[in-house]
């Protein structure tokens, strides 16, 4: 082997051993791609998608049910935390549901007709499994004002464990109680829902 030949090959092998060494890879703190860092970033400005949404503020109030006081959620309207069994402080409909849930956007149609009439009890509405931003738009896209609820730690749905599958309604008891509506798996028109709160 020539010397010239040599030389090329010690070249070669440590501009191979740069490339590796410079090349970016991830490291485990780094988030997996499809979530974003828990920290550190900017949350994105959902004030626009908020205005645009135009919901109803969260109810406050006292009492409210027992399994949800100290369960903090953020108000989707305003972006405001609130402790979650403030915003039921008496007889309501809580509605959990997601963007991904076909049945879950008729479904909050026909609550948000029945909150618009005279007498109804409140209606609060909360996200799970979906982003804040993309909740937001669905409403707006859907022109329902529900009051809405969201954590980012799922911390109103681990509260209550309700059973799997979307959309789930529980009607809450002036005691504070929750029971879940299983007469009708999907709500498909107000009388139903006037039915189920009774």
């Amino acid at each position: 082997m020539s010397r010239a030949v040599r030389w090329a090959a010690v070249v070669l092998v440590l501009a191979v051993a740069g490339v590796v060494a410079l090349w970016p890879r991830a490291s485990d703190t780094d988030p997996p791609p499809d979530r974003p860092a828990a920290s550190g970033r900017p949350a994105p400005d959902l004030g626009p998608l908020r205005e645009q949404a135009a919901l109803r503020p969260c109810p406050k109030g006292e009492g409210g049910p027992e399994v949800l006081r100290g369960v903090t959620a953020r108000c989707l309207g305003d972006g405001s935390a609130l402790d979650v069994a403030s915003a039921l402080p008496g007889r309501a409909v809580v509605n959990f549901w997601a963007t991904w849930c076909v049945p879950c956007q008729g479904e909050l149609k026909v609550l948000d007709a029945y909150a618009r009439e005279p007498g109804a009890v409140p209606v609060v509405t909360v996200l799970v499994e979906s982003k804040e931003g993309d909740g937001l738009e669905l409403l707006r896209k859907l022109d329902v004002r529900l009051p809405a609820v969201f954590s980012e730690e799922d911390a109103v749905r681990k509260a209550v464990r309700p059973r799997p599958g979307m959309p789930v309604t529980y009607v809450v008891g002036a005691d504070g109680t929750l029971a879940e509506v299983t007469k009708y798996p999907v709500l498909t028109s107000v009388d139903q829902v006037r039915e189920v709160v009774g």
